[in-house]
């Protein structure tokens, strides 16, 4: 059959955002309007005509709005099958309205849960019943009953019903999917709350189940490479500063590969103290520094390793400022995106119009710096997921030891912090040579730590005189710490644990070389 003429609307909805503008436009169709609560007060406080539901039914609302649609006459409405005759004789032997129409969002769940100092029962409370129901049988029935649950599909809706005073089943059917997805997306934040207090009072930090919901937020021009297709959804209940809510002020589109490297870049800039700046390319720092000021700090950082900066992707924990983005505007530098909290003014005009890069540059502001760390993350593999806690916490200082005769100055102390800081950033096998608070060479994803070792001291060259050594892990034997003493560095942090720890102990000692043993892994695959 054709599409049904929409003649009754049920309208029930939690946030108000556009109703009373959604209302008039159905109300000058000629569609009558059945309302609860609410939603029908605000209706009828904008004039517009309203059947209280529970005049309808004749059956009050009750437990303080906890039963109010449940009702066969309002579902029996929905749920009608419009081309079946046994469907619609069943309707009209028992006195129902058939509703071509239902709208519909969700008591505000996720909102509750995330105000601080919640009570439980503030929280079931916000477990809408009715809602869900209602909108599970429209979409069910989308053949024949057209269900909104989103105030950005009023006016898709409105234009449809005031042109043909129907919807298209290719419509309805887009809405129902919509539907079924918001219904999907509540449950999960729900069994995610429950499941989060049963981990609470069982004191494990892994639920026997977990869901996760994620929106389509783009789809990217391509993946890793050019044949492979791609997309980026988001995780809706993250409403904190990250890097899905940054607001791009400038450049191109994000590839897959630029988004995975600014998350890398802000991962590491946030974590480093005072002022700092993070340089990634291909997912693994290439430079890194923290200094009284961004502009040095960000100096500092492009000079770590510049042949491999060229084209890179910048994280910066300040606002940057004129000072920071002239250096970046230097000839011969090019850099592919930058995140940051904010730019200034003069920051933006700097970027977007000296630079030969200028218009390409991709430029992400994230707001502020949120302070908590923790969570857990997920990692995909073959048939399900790896999930753990996430490795951004403080390391515990007061708990490091140095293990040899030779003690590190306050200097070379506050160097090894930051060496050890940046280690965790860096693909395993890690090794780290830092300077003056600035990552100078790194040696990462090797099979050998003995090749990560060479590599990091390669590219330090004769900057590693007087520089730190860090490590991921322990070192197996002393043949890292033989080279490291030849390039000249100064001393040296590692988790230590090996079965062979004394012999590397007895090597700093003859050698002269401090060494702190952290007692904590950092491994990053």
């Amino acid at each position: 059959m054709d599409s049904p003429s929409i003649q009754r609307a049920l309208i029930s909805v939690s946030d108000k955002t556009g109703l009373v503008e959604f209302g008039q436009q159905l109300a000058s169709s000629g569609i009558t309007i059945y309302s609860t609560g609410g939603t029908a007060k605000a209706l009828k406080d904008a004039n517009i005509d309203v059947i209280d539901v529970s005049e309808y039914t004749q059956f009050p609302e009750m437990m303080s709005g906890r039963l109010k649609t449940l009702h066969p006459k309002i579902f029996g409405g929905i749920l009608c099958r419009h081309d079946r005759q046994d469907d619609m004789q069943a309707i009209a032997e028992h006195g129902i309205h058939a509703f071509e129409l239902v709208v519909v969002n969700l008591y505000p769940f996720e909102a509750t849960i995330a105000k601080p100092g919640v009570t439980l029962a503030e929280v079931i409370e916000q477990i809408d019943i009715g809602g869900p129901s209602l909108v599970r049988a429209a979409a069910k029935n989308h053949k024949f009953t057209t269900i909104v649950t989103s105030a950005s599909q009023y006016a898709e809706v409105a234009d449809a019903i005031s042109t043909d005073k129907a919807t298209s089943l290719d419509l309805r059917f887009r809405l129902a999917a919509a539907a079924f997805a918001r219904t999907a997306e509540y449950d999960t934040a729900i069994s995610a709350y429950f499941q989060k207090q049963l981990c609470e009072s069982a004191d494990t930090a892994f639920p026997p189940t977990q869901t996760i919901s994620l929106q389509l937020q783009s789809v990217l021009r391509y993946g890793e490479n050019p044949h492979q297709q791609a997309a980026i959804y988001k995780d809706a209940s993250v409403q904190r500063p990250s890097l899905l809510n940054a607001k791009q002020l400038n450049g191109k589109e994000l590839s897959y590969n630029n988004l995975l490297d600014l998350d890398a870049a802000w991962s590491i800039a946030k974590s480093l103290p005072d002022c700092a700046v993070s340089v990634i390319k291909h997912n693994n720092p290439c430079g890194a520094a923290s200094a009284a000021t961004l502009s040095a700090a960000t100096q500092k950082a492009m000079d770590g390793d510049p042949v491999s900066a060229f084209g890179s992707i910048l994280g910066m924990n300040q606002e940057v400022d004129a000072a920071t983005a002239e250096i970046l505007a230097t000839p011969g530098l090019f850099v592919e995106a930058i995140i940051a909290p904010r730019f200034t003014a003069d920051a933006l005009e700097i970027l977007k119009t000296k630079p030969k890069w200028k218009s390409n540059v991709r430029l992400m502001e994230l707001g502020d710096i949120p302070s908590q760390a923790g969570g857990q993350l997920f990692r995909q593999v073959d048939g399900g997921m790896l999930v753990q806690d996430a490795d951004d916490g403080p390391d515990l200082v007061q708990e490091w030891q140095c293990v040899t005769q030779t003690q590190p100055s306050d200097e070379l102390w506050e160097e090894l912090k930051f060496a050890w800081a940046m280690v965790r950033h860096i693909k395993s096998n890690a090794i780290a040579v830092t300077k003056d608070r600035s990552l100078v060479g790194a040696g990462a994803g090797q099979m050998s730590r003995v090749d990560s070792v060479e590599i990091s001291l390669k590219k330090a060259g004769e900057r590693t005189k007087g520089a730190v050594l860090s490590s991921d892990a322990f070192f197996p034997f002393p043949d890292s710490i033989e080279a490291a003493a030849q390039a000249g560095i100064a001393a040296v942090i590692q988790p230590g644990g090996s079965k062979r720890d004394q012999e590397v102990i007895d090597a700093c000692n003859r050698l002269g070389i401090p060494m702190v043993f952290t007692g904590r892994r950092h491994f990053k695959h």
